[in-house]
């Protein structure tokens, strides 16, 4: 059986640093052995979450959100029948993009009853914080309790910027092909 490999991408751009990050993960993914699902959430028209009924509508009774039609459904369903999952986004004020913030969620919501669209999937957690730099830690963070709120295995942090990308993206395309290749998280090497 083939491995399937989704990265959710934050990013807006179709090219630059961060885009350049995501085809090192592709490149790793298929030189592993497995197929590739790049789902750009920018792409998507996604609203915010509304918390709606009480604070829990749908999300939380019946895992799903009643404002699914905004690609939200199909996002969540492209991450559902993947085996591992990258999570990669530009940082934009010391967190994820908005459509990225957006996304999770929404979905961190839906998950709230383990339904298993990450539940036991290894992530790897990837942030790229441009410009100054600044914000790496924080939103490595925001991910990363994102992550384990959704019961998801954290494989590896890694951040990517323009004065580390050169070694940076060969650890990115290294750790996705390891995943590819059937490493789990606490696998001694």
């Amino acid at each position: 059986m083939i491995m399937k490999i989704a990265i959710l991408s934050g990013n807006p751009k179709q090219e630059g640093l961060c885009q350049s990050v995501i085809g090192a993960a592709a490149e790793g993914a298929r030189a592993g052995g497995a197929e590739v699902d790049e789902i750009r959430l920018c792409d998507y028209e996604m609203n915010r979450c509304k918390i709606c009924g009480d604070g829990w509508g749908t999300c939380r009774t019946e895992n799903y959100c009643s404002f699914g039609s905004d690609g939200f459904d199909e996002a969540k369903a492209r991450l559902a029948a993947c085996d591992a999952i990258v999570l990669a986004t530009p940082v934009y004020w010391g967190e994820t993009t908005e459509a990225f913030k957006s996304f999770i969620d929404k979905l961190r919501r839906c998950e709230f009853n383990n339904t298993g669209t990450l539940r036991d999937k290894q992530v790897l957690i990837i942030a790229c914080p441009g410009g100054s730099g600044n914000g790496l830690l924080t939103c490595l963070d925001q991910m990363d309790r994102f992550c384990r709120h959704t019961g998801a295995i954290i494989f590896d942090y890694i951040g990517v910027n323009r004065w580390n990308n050169d070694y940076k993206k060969q650890a990115v395309k290294a750790a996705v092909q390891a995943i590819a290749a059937g490493r789990e998280n606490g696998d001694t090497i």
